[in-house]
């Protein structure tokens, strides 16, 4: 006579309505409201406020440095994972901790620390600039802040990835003839490639909302350093609270369209 299993779990109905309650009240109905507040522009309104110059070139900014920081994460975080799976050295446990203090210190305070190293009158600032280069208060700096700010996204999302996969694998590879970057190229990237667009979506999504850590090293110079949380910001102050979330809602838009293929892909390999 067969005995049925109890679920450690509660079952389907009950744990499917606490989900759903649950996403609703933190995200599907304040992104909703969103729009609802947002719908009290006319169709004119909302995009003569979307078009301006100064949100194109915030946009444009926030973005692109998003991406360019999450493109360095998706080689350094590459990097720093491999490092830290397959090789074992004294002080690794330590940089392994150090990996997640992006995480734990507030981004402000990571904000205040980038500027003050990387400004003109810095330590680093002042080195680049005898080579011609400005970091601080241009879009480099924004970007460098981004890629403090996201490194851990990449490595801990490869990170067990990496574990799970026996070095036997790779010493197959190599058995039967396989260069080091073919057993790369065949063996370890399919394995690694939905985890590393996992990571890469995490640190560009973080990237393109991220305001603490960007606003003192930025300099917040409208139509140049200026990025679209900012600008939300300065709308609210105004109490233009219409145009703040018509940016949000345009934000909110663009990364959708720029994420979905990236998750549709992620889900496409990893059935491969």
């Amino acid at each position: 006579m067969s005995h049925r299993i109890s679920p450690v779990i509660p079952g389907f109905g009950l744990t499917l309505g606490y989900t759903l309650v649950y996403l609703s009240l933190l995200v599907l109905i304040p992104l909703g409201a969103m729009f609802v507040h947002a719908s009290q522009l006319t169709w004119a309104q909302f995009w003569e406020v979307i078009s301006a110059p100064r949100v194109l070139a915030a946009l444009k900014l926030s973005f692109g440095t998003a991406l360019v920081a999450a493109l360095l994460n998706g080689v350094i975080g590459t990097l720093l994972a491999w490092v830290l799976v397959r090789y074992p050295f004294p002080g690794r446990k330590i940089i392994d901790a150090m990996i997640d203090l992006p995480f734990a210190l507030p981004t402000a305070v990571a904000g205040i620390a980038l500027t003050a190293l990387y400004a003109p009158a810095g330590s680093v600032g002042q080195l680049a600039g005898e080579f011609g280069l400005k970091i601080a208060y241009t879009p480099l700096g924004i970007a460098l802040a981004l890629t403090f700010i996201t490194l851990p996204f990449v490595v801990r999302t490869l990170q067990p990835v990496l574990a799970d996969i026996p070095r036997e694998v790779e010493e197959a590879a190599a058995c039967l003839g396989a260069s080091p970057w073919q057993a790369f190229r065949h063996v370890l990237l399919p394995a690694l490639l939905p985890a590393w667009l996992t990571g890469f979506g995490l640190a560009f999504a973080r990237g393109i909302g991220e305001y603490g850590s960007v606003i003192f090293i930025a300099g917040n110079m409208p139509g140049k350093t200026e990025i679209l949380p900012l600008l939300i910001m300065v709308k609210l102050d105004q109490y233009d609270y219409t145009g703040a979330t018509s940016i949000g809602v345009l934000m909110l838009v663009v990364a959708f369209v720029l994420l979905l293929p990236l998750n549709l892909l992620q889900r496409r390999i990893a059935i491969r």
